[in-house]
């Protein structure tokens, strides 16, 4: 039986849109010495190709950053085969954008259903930090829920394409205890240290469900912090925004259209070609103008005066 992406997961602390991240969960890890194929950007009426490896593409002064895939820290496996970011890989990649002259502007081009929590503040943190230099704009086309909505709050504006969505913010685990024996007969039992209670809380237990919710609220404490502060929304105003209900619990929903505009979680709504119309007129290297009849009489002049 194949091994699954769901291995590099189990047992972690998720920040991840479970339903939309399902089907990726279910693939099949690529073999070892498997061939890896070249990626496809469309920019506008354009498609530019990523080689494996490669992290980004720049396209008439604008950097294009893809935020795909299930998001991990360092699985480069999954980045270079399956061409699904990591969070080491998008610190590098937005720490040498920055200080690329070359780059007038950035677009993290977010589709992506989350991962891990473990790495996601380095990589929000680079985002975060390049935004302060120059612009980095957060195409969601059509998916940025949970860690790849943290990573995308912290660019400098977030534009939602039709049919596209945001949110699920929050944190989730999946775990589990031994409650039968095992395939070889024998019952599994798993202990702890007598210092150390909570390295593996058992989720049947009231102790265990406590010590795992404390860890996954103060994941959310710093994922909402984050958010609040990447879109300018007071901290203690959040849990209503992203609440499907009157009770702020009821967060971790996902929104799209005119309703995650109206929340604050996207700035503007437009299709993919009139977003990068818009961005290739404003930060694209224009061509030399002609010059004008009283440019070329002063040029023929000092030419004359030269003896040219």
């Amino acid at each position: 039986m194949s091994r699954t992406v769901a291995s590099f997961f189990a047992g972690a602390p998720l920040a991840l849109a479970r339903a939309h991240g399902e089907a990726l969960l279910q693939m099949p890890v690529p073999a070892p010495g498997a061939e890896a194929g070249a990626r496809a950007l469309s920019v506008g009426a354009m498609s530019l190709s990523l080689e494996p490896g490669e992290r980004y593409a720049i396209h008439r002064n604008i950097a294009i950053v893809p935020i795909s895939g299930l998001l991990t820290p360092n699985a480069f496996l999954l980045e270079r085969w399956l061409g699904w970011s990591t969070y080491h890989g998008l610190e590098a990649t937005f720490a040498e954008l920055a200080a690329n002259e070359d780059v007038a502007a950035i677009v993290a081009l977010c589709d992506s259903p989350g991962g891990y929590v473990l790495g996601i503040a380095g990589a929000a943190a680079a985002v975060a930090a390049t935004a302060s230099v120059k612009p980095v704009h957060a195409l969601v086309h059509p998916l940025a829920a949970s860690a790849c909505y943290h990573i995308a709050s912290q660019a400098t504006d977030i534009t939602l394409t039709p049919g596209s969505v945001v949110g699920s913010i929050g944190c989730m685990q999946v775990s589990a205890a031994p409650v039968q024996p095992g395939m070889s007969g024998d019952q599994l039992f798993i202990l702890s240290s007598s210092h150390a209670r909570a390295k593996r809380p058992d989720p049947s237990t009231e102790e265990g469900r406590r010590e795992s919710v404390r860890v996954l609220d103060a994941m959310e404490a710093d994922f909402h912090a984050a958010v609040a502060a990447g879109r300018g929304i007071e901290l203690s105003e959040l849990p209503a925004r992203l609440s499907s209900t009157d009770d702020p619990a009821d967060g971790g929903a996902i929104f799209w259209g005119a309703e995650a505009q109206a929340r604050g979680l996207v700035d503007r709504l437009e299709d993919a070609p009139t977003f990068w119309a818009r961005l290739g007129a404003a930060y694209a290297p224009r061509p030399p103008r002609t010059a004008g009849r009283a440019a070329r009489a002063q040029a023929q002049a000092a030419r004359a005066l030269a003896g040219l």
